[in-house]
């Protein structure tokens, strides 16, 4: 079992050279729709490359979807990737951060197959902010999580686009089956006009019922379709 460590890197990559140097497999974790109002919590990982680089790899909250898109395809393209979709009915079942940790551990055992990476097998994750401890790895892993991650690492950065355009694909594809709720414009979150739209239509099966208590109506009136399966 290995426990995440809290650091503050003193520059930016400094982690991921110090890897490449000793030949140690590294690779970035990080979330996107942790505070919505509905649909999933989707979390990505990525390992860039030794010497392989890219100035859109940065935070991507700062970044127009327009670049996010862009960064996306080059990740996609240069990169090993993966991501986890946590639906919100597994949110509402476990609470927003055990699906997280769920999300996160799904992403760490597929990154670590396409890696061909053993449980033995020495490792360094690296996690913006949020403590991971992975019950399956020993001593040759070393998790480090610290706050800001996407601007002190690219490989944060990196898993933080995947899981942004993967996750606003996502809801995207969900405006055409509803609507009612102009998922397009906010992909989600807490906004006016997605508020006034549950006090209105009532919650749908992408609401996270633990989130929005005070918001929807007993009766929900748009469609109940279990998209995700799971």
């Amino acid at each position: 079992m290995v426990h995440a460590r809290k650091i503050s890197p003193p520059l930016k990559n400094f982690l991921e050279q110090h890897c490449h140097e000793k030949k140690i497999p590294v690779y970035g974790i990080d979330e996107a729709g942790r505070g919505c109002f509905a649909g999933p919590v989707v979390v990505g990982a990525a390992s860039i490359p030794k010497n392989i680089t890219n100035d859109l790899l940065r935070d991507s909250k700062q970044m127009t979807e327009a670049q996010r898109n862009k960064a996306y395809e080059w990740i996609t393209s240069h990169c090993l990737w993966t991501v986890a979709v946590v639906s919100a009915e597994i949110v509402d079942a476990i609470n927003i951060y055990q699906a997280t940790m769920r999300g996160m551990l799904k992403v760490c055992a597929q990154l670590d197959a396409i890696m061909g990476l053993t449980t033995e097998s020495p490792r360094c994750i690296l996690i913006d902010a949020m403590p991971l401890t992975i019950p399956w790895l020993d001593d040759n892993t070393e998790i480090y999580c610290f706050p800001k991650g996407e601007t002190h690492s690219s490989s944060i950065a990196a898993a933080s686009i995947v899981a942004k355009v993967t996750r606003d694909r996502i809801m995207n594809g969900m405006q055409k089956i509803f609507p009612c709720y102009s998922l397009e414009k906010h992909k989600g979150y807490g906004t006016g006009v997605h508020s006034k739209a549950i006090q209105v239509h009532g919650a749908s099966v992408l609401h996270r019922r633990s989130f929005i208590k005070n918001l929807a109506k007993e009766k929900d009136s748009c469609p109940q379709v279990n998209i995700f399966g799971f």
